[in-house]
């Protein structure tokens, strides 16, 4: 499988796991597990990788950019960009900001290209698909026509189904929770 040394990667350096709920997640929900992607996303070898199975996504797509969420977000628009250039294929990284600016242009969305442009939202773990529809929208209201959504993690607790339903497009999870915890043995 092509993607097999990003998924070691992954889950060496990024899934922690605990017998109780011990892991406190951004809903405020305890979970037994953890998957810290930036471990992978901040590191060399893993944001390579994650650039080139993102970019195997949508390259045949017709997409201008891609990009999410800032922080989780942030490093593999980076990386599918890199990609892209390396392939002879202009596809360009754009942040989206918590809250829009407070200054300037008051803009909620930092790209180098104008807008309107087709995008896909990136995200490092989808969970109930909050931050990933929050983006969406940020998007949708500054005029980009979003055509997809790839996640590195898929914790498949409803996110994934939730967003394919409320905005008719496809998310494509390059790993699931479930494989995560077939290979811990859990």
């Amino acid at each position: 499988k092509k993607n097999q040394r990003l998924f070691e990667i992954i889950f060496k350096q990024s899934f922690k796991y605990s017998k109780e709920p011990v892991f406190k997640l951004q809903s405020g929900k305890m979970s037994n597990f953890y998957i810290d992607v930036k471990q992978t996303t901040l590191s060399p070898e893993g944001s390579a990788l994650i650039g080139e199975a993102v970019f195997d996504i949508v390259k045949d797509k017709d997409v201008k950019a891609v990009g999410g969420l800032t922080l989780g977000a942030d490093p593999i628009a980076m990386s599918v960009c890199a990609a892209a250039f390396k392939n002879n294929k202009e596809i360009y990284p754009f942040i989206v900001r918590k809250e829009p600016k407070g200054h300037g242009t008051g803009k909620q969305i930092e790209a180098a290209f104008a807008f309107p442009q087709n995008v896909f939202v990136l995200d490092d773990v989808i969970t109930s698909g909050e931050s990933t529809i929050k983006a969406i929208e940020a998007c949708k209201r500054e005029g980009l026509a979003v055509k997809g959504v790839v996640c590195v993690i898929d914790r498949e607790e409803g996110g994934k189904k939730k967003i394919e339903e409320t905005y008719k497009i496809p998310v494509y999870p390059l790993f699931t929770k479930s494989e995560l915890f077939a290979q811990a043995n859990v």
